[in-house]
């Protein structure tokens, strides 16, 4: 599944091909996704021009110059497919899942502006496209949430006073988006190395020292992903012709039974299953 960085990228994509142009025409093939598409979708985006492309979490928001407009969440497999109507581009990912080209099966909705167009594919279908009326029902959506790690709310005493009593361990409140929005299974593992905190270490453990370390790598590994186009498990460029590279810096991620990569530590990364997620940590120098 995409996460904050890597949907971050999608956005900025987004914001260079499609910003500022109007849906000419919409096409549904599929509307059985995780949730099932409105039967307005439709009516509702047609001939509307996309004003703004914002991104919170994982979500992508698109909005229209009348303030209603629709959000997309691309769940565990979902791409967006950008494609010129007049130069035909060989590479149409606008992420860097799956396949670079567009796939010939699960094209679910396509979505024409005057010289390009959108496709959203998505094979397993949990990703979903949410239409909303006006700014009141998009702050509804994420009621719910907790802060991005971006946010002036992600601080250090917020994440010690969240903790204080709280059983669960560390890498599961990482991924629990009640606590902080946007930190997926790839970047908790990662932010905790350089944290020096071990994932199974619980939440009520930890000290105010090791809240600010939190604090501060979260933001840190995140700005790096962004920066490096975020993490392109295969090999591809997107449609900016950009390639993810921060795979190549991953310091535990899917690296199990390799030497640890703290100068001077003789430790080996060792794989544990979380809350039903891998979890990759140095045996020595995450305590």
């Amino acid at each position: 599944m995409p996460e904050l960085p890597e949907v971050e990228i999608v956005k900025q994509s987004l914001n260079k091909k499609i910003r500022g142009k109007t849906i000419k025409k919409v096409s549904v093939k599929n509307r059985n996704l995780r949730f099932k598409l409105a039967s307005n979708f439709e009516k509702k985006i047609i001939n509307k021009k996309i004003d703004r492309i914002n991104r919170f979490s994982k979500y992508i928001i698109l909005k229209f110059d009348d303030n209603s407009g629709f959000v997309i969440h691309l769940g565990m497999s979902g791409t967006i497919h950008l494609i010129g109507k007049v130069k035909k581009n060989t590479i149409t990912n606008s992420s860097f899942y799956h396949s670079p080209n567009l796939p010939k099966k699960h094209n679910h909705i396509e979505i024409n502006f005057e010289k390009i167009k959108l496709i959203y594919n998505d094979p397993r279908r949990f990703g979903y496209l949410l239409i909303f009326k006006n700014e009141e029902e998009l702050k509804k959506k994420f009621t719910n949430f907790g802060p991005e790690p971006f946010s002036k709310n992600f601080t250090s005493i917020y994440i010690y006073n969240y903790f204080r009593n709280k059983k669960k361990n560390i890498k599961s409140f990482l991924l629990d988006q009640k606590f902080v929005s946007g930190i997926g299974n790839i970047y908790a593992s990662e932010i905790l190395f350089f944290c020096r905190i071990n994932p199974s270490k619980k939440a009520k453990n930890l000290s105010l020292n090791d809240c600010k370390k939190i604090f501060y790598f979260s933001k840190l590994v995140l700005k790096k992903a962004i920066k490096q186009g975020g993490s392109s498990i295969r090999d591809f460029k997107n449609t900016t012709g950009n390639q993810g590279k921060f795979q190549k810096n991953f310091k535990v991620y899917q690296r199990e039974n390799l030497n640890c990569l703290k100068g001077g530590c003789k430790g080996v990364i060792k794989k544990k299953f979380i809350s039903n997620r891998s979890s990759f940590f140095c045996n020595i120098c995450q305590k």
